[in-house]
């Protein structure tokens, strides 16, 4: 059995083993305590130890293996990466690249993201180059491997992150595949925001005595987020929407379908809001851009698919709609951990349908979440001010001792 270690009181980068030059790039970007994640993991990491880590989204996990990958790899040989970073999405994988480039800069190393979807050559020639870490999602990862584009005899560090998305998107047996490329000795890290079923398989077969490093969360569904369950006409659903991103800045809304997510960007553009949808059948050059252009505030609502919004880091989304509700309390929580980041706060809204009642509620009561479900209509002046207004308490669906009870049990 693994160990769990116990978190330290230290609370500086350098009082963790940073050298000086990253803690220096790391203050000049206004990162200067590290979050409980790092603070556990990193000493562990630099001690050359195997770590799995539970944290949830949006808590830090990217430094907190990045920071000792960095530090381990050195340049490269052609096509011989040292380090490699698998992610269950392209979005991700160009996020930690992006998080990681200031760092190796100062390192005067490289990386690449190798993602489908995009041109192979650059990702080759990058690679070809002496990248020095590869972060990757599995499926490209596999070609690449097979044309022998990369050798992966030199990998010495990998991480594994968002291990359950890669769980739930069906990555799993090519992660395996990949896995077994790779030299037996070498320092694994994986992290994730659950770590049962087939990532606790992972962490069996491919991790060596790892310690485990957990942050506690009493509240699976963070205790800054405020939810509210609006009961709605579905012709009325868009301009609902509508009227909630006119008093937020930043709104992320979730469709069950790439085409519901095309079809809403329409009609909040027909409402003189500006939006973008983001989903698996748009070439990679426009979901980003509609990426950078809701990161930039050029656009109000960003509108995405489950798969495409999986991994996506986005700081300073003000609210998450659940434009179709998810289909279980697992998706509700992913999608819900967009918002409320790093200790910020935010606003959670789930649309229900006069026939997804029971859905809904089915769902509330696996994620120990107690809250009427209150009919709007667009004009309803309460759109404002969702997250100061309180739903009426004696309209709770259900008792206290029925919530316990579920709680017992967990989903």
């Amino acid at each position: 059995m693994p160990d769990t270690a116990i978190s330290t009181d230290l609370s500086t980068f350098a009082d963790l083993g940073v050298e000086q030059a990253i803690v220096d790039v790391l203050t000049d970007q206004g990162i200067i305590n590290p979050f409980p994640i790092q603070e556990m993991a990193l000493p562990d990491a630099f001690a050359g130890k195997d770590i799995t880590g539970k944290a949830e989204t949006g808590s830090g996990k990217t430094l907190a293996f990045g920071i000792p990958m960095l530090t381990h790899v050195g340049p490269a040989s052609p096509k011989r990466p040292q380090g490699l970073i698998l992610v269950p999405t392209r979005e991700l994988a160009n996020q930690v690249t992006k998080t990681l480039e200031p760092l190796l800069e100062v390192k005067d190393l490289t990386a690449v993201a190798v993602y489908g979807g995009a041109p192979m050559g650059p990702q080759v020639d990058a690679l070809a180059a002496g990248a020095s870490i590869a972060i990757a999602t599995p499926g490209r990862l596999i070609d690449l491997l097979e044309r022998k584009a990369i050798i992966p005899s030199d990998i010495s560090i990998v991480a594994i992150d968002e291990a359950d998305q890669m769980a739930d998107m069906g990555f799993m047996p090519q992660v395996r595949r990949i896995m077994a490329q790779l030299p037996e000795t070498r320092q694994t890290f994986l992290f994730s925001a659950t770590l049962d079923h087939q990532v606790a398989e992972l962490i069996d077969r491919y991790m060596t005595d790892p310690i485990v490093h957990e942050v506690e969360s009493d509240n699976d569904t963070v205790d800054t987020m405020e939810h509210r369950f609006l009961k709605v006409h579905y012709m009325d659903k868009a301009k609902v929407v509508a009227e909630i991103s006119r008093h937020n800045d930043r709104v992320l809304a979730f469709s069950r379908t790439k085409a519901g997510a095309d079809r809403l960007a329409r009609d909040l553009k027909e409402l003189d809001i500006a939006a973008a949808p983001i989903h698996g059948d748009l070439p990679q050059v426009k979901r980003e851009r509609s990426l950078q252009r809701f990161s930039d505030g050029k656009v109000a609502v960003l509108v995405a698919t489950n798969v495409a919004a999986r991994g996506l880091h986005i700081d300073g989304v003000d609210v998450v709609i659940h434009y179709d509700p998810p289909d279980d309390p697992k998706t509700y929580l992913h999608r819900s951990g967009r918002t409320a980041r790093a200790g910020e706060s935010g606003l959670v809204v789930t649309l229900v349908e006069w026939d997804q009642v029971n859905e809904v509620l089915g769902i509330q009561r696996r994620a120990n979440l107690n809250i009427p479900i209150v009919k709007m209509f667009s004009n309803d002046e309460r759109l404002a001010i969702l997250a100061e207004w309180e739903p009426p308490p004696d309209e709770v669906p259900f008792s206290a001792k029925s919530l316990k009870k579920r709680k017992r049990g967990g989903f």
